[in-house]
Parts: structure tokens; C-alpha cells; sequence
């Protein structure tokens, strides 16, 4: 369990700020030996690099909310600008440090003006979720509503600032009314994301969700999640009880690759800097296309979700 709010900043928010003052003095030795000596070292540079850039900004954005809840401002909407820039800081030298570069295929704008988003991205690989994010703040003036696992409050920044805007943290059960809550009255500008799957992608929760299909004998929905090799079937409780809260929002769906490929410590030391870059394709779906009854709209969920599978193969063979 997630410790309670009072607990989690007075120690948290300290180790941010020892943790970041320890990254600060230690930089300029392991920045000379690294420079100096090998391979190996030099990558030690780079993320050492991207940890202060973390640091630093995270105290920051962390300082900026504390100004903004002792002006008596703890719930403006200012910290929006708090997270856009951290936000699109961290984008930024993981392009400079670790070689991240996004290649996007389609368009989340629509024909018919501002509409209100749901978005529904798989789940793959480290810092997909900071991505899309910054995408959603920087590149299309959105502003995000975000369904996120519980444990995320342990970082100082995000608990601070995400609490204290429309947001999700799932924890135990209700997620699926708290979901639907989330998405009433969201506005033209707004946008709701949520990650289907439940949670980062692997072949044993792969198998484990197909299972759970058969238990509950969705045998044709097990069988249609045993076809994608690439993706975790999409739970879709939260979803369709966000469509059903905000029935004139556009649905838009996310794949990704280059990112699935490092699922652990190991694999992410191993493919740093990046050398190819990660390709993104998304398709928006207008409100008045989304189907009406509740099967039919998680036969249509299943069917988008075939469709992320195919393109994901179809560019894992191209690259």
C-alpha cells in the first residue's frame, strides 16, 4: 500500500532533495573518469547526465508547487506549467543524453474543431508515459487527465502536482467509477489518457491476462489476445466507463516501438544511446463513430487493439 499523503512527503521530498545534492557532487569525478577512460564509462556519463537534468528539475518543479500552495494557488491550474515544463525538460536531454528521437505517423487534431480526447495507449517500455505526456502539453495545448498506477505518488513531483489536478491513482479496487468520474465534463481542451493493458507489457503478463480471459469465459475475446504477440488485451472497464461519461469525446488510439525492447535495468544500460528511434502511429476515431452497445463497443476496443498489434509487427520487421 501506498503510504498516506503527509508520510510520503516528509520523506520523500527530502530523499529528492539529498539524492539530487549527492548526484550534484559526484558529478564532476565520474564526469572526468567517464570522459577519460572507456566505453563503458562514457555511458555511465550519459546517464549520470540524465539523472542530475531529473534531479534538479524534479526539485524544482517540486519548490515551484510548494510557492504555489503558499500563495494560496494549490489548486491552480499553473501547475499544468509545472509539469509542462518538467516535463518537456526531461524530453529534452533524453534527445541530448540517450539519443531518444520520436517519429510520428498521424494526427490527434480532428476535422470538427476542439473535442474533448480519451486516448488509449499501450504500454511498453520505459518512459512511453513521459512522452505522450509532452506531446499532449507541449505539442497539442491539451490538458491531461492521466489514469496512473498508485505507486507513482512515491515520487515527490508527480504526487504533489498530479493530486492536485483531475488525475487517477489506482490503488485497489473502484477504478472503474473513479475512471468514469474522471472523464465527466471534460472540456474541449482536455484530454483523458489511460493505458489499457493495466500495466508495462511482458510475455508472462501476456499469458497471465489470456488466462484470466478463459476463467472468465470471454473465450473469444482469449482467443483474439492470443493472436496479438505484441499486446496485453486492453481491460476494458475504465474504458468503456469513460466513453460512457463522456460520450462526445474522440477516441484516440496509440502504438509504439523502440521502447518495448528494454524491459529491464539491464536491457535499457545495454541499448543506450538509442539508435533508432521510436516510431509512434495514432488514429482518431470521432464520438459519433464509437458504438453504442456495451459488446459491441468491446468487439470495436478488440479491433483497434488488432490493429495496433499489426502495425507494431509490420515495423519491428521493416526496422
Amino acid at each position: 500500500m501506498v503510504p498516506p499523503p503527509v508520510v510520503r512527503r516528509l520523506v520523500c521530498t527530502p530523499v529528492l532533495f539529498l539524492l539530487t545534492s549527492l548526484v550534484v557532487l559526484a558529478f564532476p569525478f565520474v564526469w572526468f573518469f567517464g570522459t577519460v577512460f572507456g566505453r563503458e564509462r562514457r555511458r555511465a556519463v550519459r546517464f549520470l547526465w540524465f539523472a542530475l537534468a531529473w534531479g534538479l528539475r524534479e526539485s524544482a518543479a517540486v519548490l515551484e508547487c510548494g510557492w504555489l500552495w503558499c500563495t494560496g494557488r494549490g489548486r491552480d491550474e499553473r501547475h499544468y506549467d509545472v509539469i509542462r515544463r518538467y516535463v518537456a525538460g526531461l524530453y529534452a536531454v533524453a534527445g541530448r543524453r540517450l539519443g531518444l528521437r520520436v517519429e510520428d505517423e498521424g494526427s490527434w487534431d480532428g476535422t470538427g474543431g476542439d473535442r474533448p480526447l480519451i486516448v488509449l495507449s499501450r504500454h511498453a517500455g520505459p518512459g512511453d508515459a513521459l512522452i505522450l505526456v509532452h506531446h499532449l502539453l507541449s505539442g497539442y495545448r491539451r490538458r491531461p487527465r492521466v489514469v496512473m498506477k498508485g505507486e507513482l505518488q512515491l515520487d515527490p513531483c508527480i504526487d504533489i502536482a498530479a493530486n492536485r489536478l483531475p488525475n487517477v491513482f489506482v490503488q485497489g479496487g473502484g477504478a472503474t467509477e473513479r475512471i468514469g468520474r474522471l472523464a465527466e465534463g471534460l472540456g474541449p481542451r482536455d484530454a483523458l489518457l489511460i493505458f489499457p493493458e493495466g500495466g508495462n507489457f511482458s510475455p508472462e503478463r501476456r499469458r497471465r491476462a489470456i488466462r484470466r480471459l478463459a476463467r472468465r469465459r470471454r473465450r473469444r475475446d482469449a482467443v483474439r489476445a492470443a493472436r496479438m504477440r505484441n499486446l496485453m488485451p486492453p481491460r476494458p472497464g475504465g474504458v468503456l466507463a469513460a466513453i460512457e461519461a463522456a460520450p462526445g469525446a474522440d477516441v484516440v488510439f496509440v502504438a509504439h516501438v523502440g521502447l518495448d525492447h528494454m524491459a529491464s535495468a539491464g536491457d535499457i544500460w545495454r541499448r543506450v544511446p538509442l539508435t533508432e528511434p521510436v516510431r509512434a502511429r495514432w488514429w482518431r476515431i470521432p464520438a459519433e463513430d464509437v458504438p453504442e452497445e456495451r459488446e459491441a463497443r468491446i468487439n470495436w476496443l478488440y479491433a483497434q487493439w488488432e490493429r495496433a498489434d499489426a502495425w507494431i509487427t509490420a515495423h519491428r520487421r521493416s526496422g
